[in-house]
């Protein structure tokens, strides 16, 4: 594309924070350390977790850069950040999150393919660009859309940025268009990140982002979009990003048999623990972060600190002097909710979390009963055991 291109090697990689965990540097995979992770509502854009395929676009020239619309549409429009920037500006905070978010803790059960992230692979922004509801309307589709007047039922993002999985080929998704068109669904093209414009790793100078989706549909680099009449028909929306039980293996697997994930279930963790830990016995602080998918909301977040005998309620939060209330007026449906429990921490404790969504749906107890195979979706219950400091010292002696 003019204006913006995929380089070929890492030559030319953005700077990083120093203390981003690295889990792959090419492409570069990274995450914040978990206690920095809910330091804060909004997630800094240097601790928002990078996921990447390839080496990071570049933008040559801002000028000639535009966006494509074409497909089963009567007109096909080529739109550059002017003309986006000219539409209705609109902000919403909406927390994005890898599929493969505490992937790590899934390999320990049986070996999984993909990147080893750790319960970090998340972050809460306020995202600023256009709806695509209102860039759709340009090209003659109306809102709350299924169909177009051409046999259109999704739309599919083109990035700029070339992947091996795709041969070389550019990473693509898509969403239905039902979806797209719906202005409270809040999908935008955005052109900011936390009130600033947004930067290479996250997508500059335009991505595409899908509240309460996994990641992996929320295309950064954008080139291009289509209307189509089928759902996207790239890697990452049909050989990988699907949810299998554990009883297929890659000997076995057949990838037409499972739909594209979107939504993601109802996840939480622990932020200020490390999954073993060891602390003094008496008082301590339970924190994290509880998120669900769709858009709904989190009524509850459960924590043990004796393996499940009992449970205390966390106090669930997200703006300051702001009552969080689920699914409530003042609340930001598409965000995460950070969570927080002072207990008694007995000796050699198992501390366990579990979050309710506002549709009542739970988290599953164990992980080997949701294993698969990519070691996606891990949305079990998150233990940490503790080792206490003074049993720690005496056994040193």
């Amino acid at each position: 594309m003019p204006g913006l291109t995929a380089p070929s090697d890492y030559a030319e990689e953005p700077p990083r924070h120093p203390d981003l965990r690295i889990n792959s540097k090419e492409p570069f995979n990274a995450e914040p350390h978990r206690s920095a992770l809910v330091s804060s509502y909004i997630t800094p854009v240097d601790f928002f977790y990078k996921r990447n395929h390839g080496p990071i676009p570049k933008v040559d020239d801002i000028s000639r850069y535009s966006v494509s619309i074409s497909g089963l549409v009567n007109k096909h429009i080529q739109l550059s950040m002017d003309d986006i920037r000219m539409l209705p500006k609109y902000n919403v905070t909406a927390t994005l999150q890898c599929a493969g978010n505490k992937r790590t803790a899934m390999s320990k059960v049986r070996k999984v393919r993909g990147v080893g992230w750790d319960i970090s692979a998340l972050g809460n922004a306020t995202w600023g660009g256009a709806k695509l509801s209102d860039v759709l309307e340009l090209v003659g589709i109306h809102k709350l859309s299924s169909v177009t007047s051409l046999g259109g039922k999704h739309v599919e993002f083109v990035s700029v940025d070339r992947c091996k999985e795709e041969k070389g080929g550019p990473y693509k998704a898509s969403i239905p268009l039902k979806q797209a068109t719906d202005p409270d669904a809040d999908v935008l093209l955005a052109y900011e990140m936390n009130g600033e414009t947004i930067n290479r790793d996250h997508g500059y100078p335009l991505r595409v982002v899908v509240p309460g989706v996994i990641g992996a549909r929320s295309v950064k680099w954008l080139d291009s979009i289509k209307i189509i009449k089928e759902e996207c028909q790239g890697f990452f929306m049909q050989k990988d990003y699907k949810m299998f039980p554990p009883t297929v293996d890659w000997d076995n697997i057949n990838w037409s048999t499972r739909r594209p994930q979107m939504d993601f279930p109802v996840q939480s963790a622990i932020c200020t623990l490390e999954d073993v830990d060891v602390i003094k016995e008496g008082k301590a602080r339970i924190a994290g972060y509880a998120v669900s998918g769709g858009g709904r909301g989190i009524e509850r977040v459960d924590i043990s600190v004796d393996g499940g005998k009992t449970w205390v309620e966390a106090h669930r939060y997200q703006k300051s002097n702001v009552p969080y209330v689920s699914d409530g007026a003042q609340s930001d449906k598409w965000a995460w909710v950070l969570f927080e429990a002072t207990l008694d921490i007995p000796p050699n404790a198992e501390i366990l979390a579990k979050a309710v969504d506002s549709a009542a749906n739970i988290q599953p107890e164990k992980v080997e009963d949701i294993w698969n195979l990519r070691g996606i979706l891990n949305t079990s219950w998150h233990r940490i055991k503790i080792q206490n400091s003074s049993c720690v010292s005496r056994s040193k002696m």
